[in-house]
């Protein structure tokens, strides 16, 4: 049976929480694959970027798809106790981080300086640490964690929860800024080349113990002067999945005698270096085109009116709509 017009919208938004809290519980067993402490703390945990993104897209008002989600996710784990709470935290944290973004005026093009760093430090090293203290918090004192593991627990699951924003979101507001595409063939092989090659590189220098991963950084960077956010998110995507992998696993730079906290330190600092450097220079580089357009149209724009009144400097006294009226 058809619903009544009155209903259509509140189905419609029903239908919207499903799929919000349906890519939220498929991302969070993508995540947990790499728990790392009581297997559901891991140093990369995709919904809370895909919780920001159903925020940034829907509004406010699709937290409880992400917190019905977040829910389930928690009292599957075997041990229902703390889940409402931690729930409560995965819920808390994106909102935190939506509405420090929609304070700061943050645009989903993400063409300007501002919302590089917005994105970067409110969105997710910000935001993510209201979830991060809540859920360890509640871990603790259920009894799950010892008090004396508070701070390594708390610096993954914090490193996990803004390596998700920093990961997703920057993706998919790429993605859905079709401007940025390629529009040639040798355009398309140039990114999928320059993704092999970052992705090939990035295997390497977390699987040697050689500290080498500044070599990444000029594939990031011609992938941001070339394609712009289109060509630096899915760089920036594949460097921070398969450096969370190598801190997951313990391989090249994060083997030997790193405790946890040490570990989450360096892979933080590394992503959060990628995910700056890509975001912003890609800001840089959209803002260039967007001021080198302006001033095209604004010549224009000139070389008209100039073109206008060219008969008048030639010797013709009449205005230039007199001249047309004949």
């Amino acid at each position: 049976m058809l619903l009544s017009p009155r209903l259509r919208p509140w189905g419609r938004y029903g239908l919207r929480l499903l799929v919000v809290a349906s890519c939220y519980y498929v991302g969070a067993r993508l995540g947990l694959l790499q728990a790392l402490v009581n297997d559901q703390v891991t140093p990369l945990w995709p919904p809370t970027g895909i919780a920001l993104l159903a925020l940034l897209l829907g509004g406010v008002r699709m937290w409880p798809g992400i917190a019905i989600a977040a829910f389930v996710v928690n009292a599957t784990l075997g041990d229902s106790g703390p889940a409402f709470v931690i729930s409560a935290g995965n819920t808390l944290g994106p909102v935190v981080a939506f509405l420090l973004l929609k304070h700061t005026g943050f645009r989903m093009e993400v063409d300007r300086i501002r919302d590089a760093l917005a994105l970067v430090f409110l969105g997710a090293f910000g935001g993510m640490a209201v979830s991060a203290t809540v859920g360890t918090g509640a871990l603790v004192i259920n009894g799950v964690v010892d008090g004396t593991h508070f701070w390594s627990t708390w610096s993954v699951w914090w490193t996990g929860d803004a390596m998700g924003v920093l990961v997703v979101v920057p993706l998919v507001l790429a993605l859905r800024n079709r401007t940025e595409w390629p529009t040639t063939v040798y355009r398309w092989a140039e990114l999928a080349g320059l993704l092999v090659a970052t992705a090939a590189v990035t295997v390497f220098i977390t699987s040697v113990p050689v500290r080498m991963t500044f070599i990444v950084f000029p594939f990031l960077i011609w992938a941001a002067l070339r394609f712009q956010h289109i060509g630096s998110a899915p760089c920036s995507f594949v460097t921070a999945v398969v450096a969370a992998r190598g801190a997951a696993e313990g391989t090249g730079v994060f083997s030997g005698e790193f405790d946890l906290v040490d570990k989450m330190v360096t892979l933080q600092a590394f992503n959060g270096t990628v995910a700056l450097t890509t975001l912003v220079l890609s800001a840089v580089i959209a803002e260039r085109n967007a001021a080198r357009l302006a001033i095209e149209r604004t010549c224009a724009r000139l070389a008209d009116v100039v073109a206008q009144y060219e008969p008048l400097v030639a010797g013709d006294s009449r205005p230039p709509d007199s001249r047309d009226a004949r």
